[in-house]
Parts: structure tokens; C-alpha cells; sequence
């Protein structure tokens, strides 16, 4: 980090931009190479998840699945279905973090099929796991591919009620993803310690590495991100996607994160205008770290909040037949 701190004040911002822009969303060790690393995270955030996944896989429960998006990249995605597949309860998409990949988050789709019986689809995000990708998308364009895996998901599962739960970028995702007209069988989301927008999120760590960096380097970076990667840093902003959401969203952040900062669950939380929200702070979790440090009240409140879904939709006070991004 001192390294880079020093390069960005010895070139103008401009070229320290580009650099910044390329150490951000092409980091060199990504993909299939990093995989094993994954695994290992995969088990230190709950014991014995490798095994569990490859005990599905030898059995031929949990399968692989391939997609190619409108831009031509072959993206993987893992299945599997709930325990009890007859009494399904419906259907979770759960979407990794920034550098991570679908084994990280097993903890979360050991929670859904294990103890909510629901059958789960957990994608592999551009230039992570087993996917293709010249870049981190960091949410943005991921949205797009994550829409794709909805449609997968409900035609091997063909349940009517499907909830989105990502962490951390994977929060990002959900939240830029819930901003689109999507099917009616999308009922709710769950972010996780999701930033309200790269931009924020790369100030916060460029801050980081040293306090001198001037902000006209991500302003730079932004720029070359435009140009050479296709989308912009203020494009990607969870907040006005928030604000074309009316269905329901459960926001968890602790509240000794320090990487992804406390108060963009605020930012966000206060960006869905219409709809149902509830919000969960973890009491002094750090970043992506309110399940590991709680397990039975994360499971406890997810479980709750999908419950009172379920019966905002029985009462008939859920916005049924509105696209999430529906604005009245």
C-alpha cells in the first residue's frame, strides 16, 4: 500500500488514475488461480463447507452451469437444491464479494437449503471462479449477467417466490440489480455490508492508503474506467437503483466495519424511498463478519424477514405485479 501511495504522488493525477484504475479492477491474481485460496476462506468462515460441497457435487446434487452473456462471456453458476426438494420453500440467488468466488459464501447457501429448505444458484461473477471477464465489474455490469441467472434459476427450480443475498460487492450487485424490471417472482433482497457506490467505496480506500492522495485521482480513474472497461465509477451507485425498488430489502451491516464504512448502510437504507425495509446492524462485526460473529441471530433475522414477506404477499399488502423497477 505505501508503494502505491508513493507512485500515485510522484505522477500526475491522471496517470495515477489509469494505474489506480487497472490495480482496482484487474488484480493480478483472480479466477481459476485463485481458487484453492477461496476454498480454505470457504472453511474458516464455517467448518467443513468444502466437504459439504463436494459431497453434493460426488453425489450428483449440486451441479454446474454455463451461460454466455450479450457480451459473449461464458459466466459459471453453481445449484442446488433444498434439502427436501418436494417442500421447497422457493428460491436463493447468493452473490460473493469482490475477489472471492461461489465457494466463499457457502456459509449462506448451507443456511438457505440446510435450514430454510430453499433450492440455491450461487454465480461465479465476471473474472472470478470459473467465469470469463477482462475486469471486475464491481456490481455494475454484474447486475446484468445476475439478471440472467434469475431466469436460470427459476427454470430448474419453477418456484414463485425467489429472494437475491449478496455480501459485500455481491451487496452492491443486488442492490444496483433490484433497480431493474424484473419478474414477478423476485420477491425481496438481502445486502450484506454493500458500499452505496464505487466511487465512495474507492475514495474511502484510497483514503486508506494515505491520506495525501488527492480525490482528482479517482475523479482520473473513473474516466479510464469509461473508456477502457465500459462504464464509469458514478455509474456504478447502488442509490438510485434503491430509489426504482418497491420491493422488500433486509440491509445488515456491522458497525465496526471499517473497510466498507458504517455509514453507507445509512446511505443506502435512506435511498429506498418506496417499498418495505427493515435493517440489521451487527454489533461490533467488521467487514462481511456479522455471520460469523452472530450466527444464529443472522439466521434469525433473514429467516424473520423472508417470513414477513411471505406474509405481506398472503395479506395482499405486497406490491405484487410491479417490476422492481416500477415507479408509481
Amino acid at each position: 500500500m505505501a508503494a502505491i501511495g508513493l507512485m500515485a504522488l510522484s505522477l500526475n493525477s491522471c496517470l495515477a488514475g489509469k494505474f489506480m484504475a487497472h490495480y482496482a479492477i484487474t488484480p493480478s491474481v483472480h479466477g481459476e488461480a485463485d481458487i484453492e485460496r477461496t476454498r480454505h476462506k470457504a472453511d474458516s468462515l464455517m467448518p467443513g463447507s468444502t466437504q459439504w460441497y463436494d459431497n453434493l457435487k460426488a453425489q450428483g446434487v449440486l451441479k454446474d452451469h454455463w451461460i454466455t452473456n450479450d457480451e459473449g462471456l461464458k459466466l459459471h453458476a453453481c445449484s442446488v437444491p433444498a434439502a427436501d426438494p418436494a417442500n421447497a420453500q422457493g428460491t436463493a440467488i447468493v452473490v460473493h464479494g469482490y475477489g472471492d468466488n461461489h465457494y466463499v459464501f457457502l456459509y449462506l447457501v448451507r443456511m438457505y437449503r440446510d435450514q430454510f429448505n430453499y433450492n440455491v444458484l450461487f454465480p461465479d461473477l465476471q473474472y472470478h471462479g470459473y467465469s470469463e471477464g477482462d475486469e471486475i465489474q464491481m456490481g455494475w455490469k454484474d447486475r446484468l449477467d445476475v439478471m440472467k441467472w434469475i431466469e436460470v434459476a427459476h427454470g430448474l427450480f419453477k418456484d414463485d417466490f425467489m429472494v437475491l443475498h449478496g455480501v459485500s460487492m455481491g451487496a452492491a450487485t443486488v442492490m444496483m440489480t433490484s433497480g431493474e424490471a424484473l419478474p414477478d417472482y423476485v420477491k425481496c433482497f438481502v445486502e450484506d455490508c454493500g458500499y452505496c457506490s464505487v466511487t465512495d467505496q474507492f475514495k474511502k480506500n484510497l483514503d486508506d492508503m494515505s491520506k495525501l492522495l488527492p480525490n482528482a485521482i479517482i475523479t482520473s480513474a473513473g474516466i479510464v474506467s469509461g473508456k477502457e472497461f465500459g462504464w464509469k465509477f458514478k455509474d456504478a451507485d447502488c442509490r438510485p437503483q434503491l430509489a426504482k425498488c418497491v420491493k422488500p430489502m433486509l440491509f445488515i451491516h456491522g458497525d465496526a466495519d471499517d473497510f466498507v464504512p458504517f455509514e453507507h448502510l445509512w446511505e443506502n437504507y435512506n435511498a429506498k424511498k418506496q417499498g418495505y425495509k427493515e435493517y440489521w446492524v451487527a454489533p461490533g462485526a467488521v467487514h462481511a463478519n456479522s455471520y460469523a460473529k452472530y450466527p444464529e441471530e443472522y439466521t434469525y433475522k433473514v429467516s424473520n424477514f423472508l417470513k414477513t414477506v411471505r406474509n405481506m404477499i398472503a395479506v395482499g399488502n405486497y406490491p405484487e405485479g410491479a417490476p422492481c423497477g416500477y415507479v408509481k
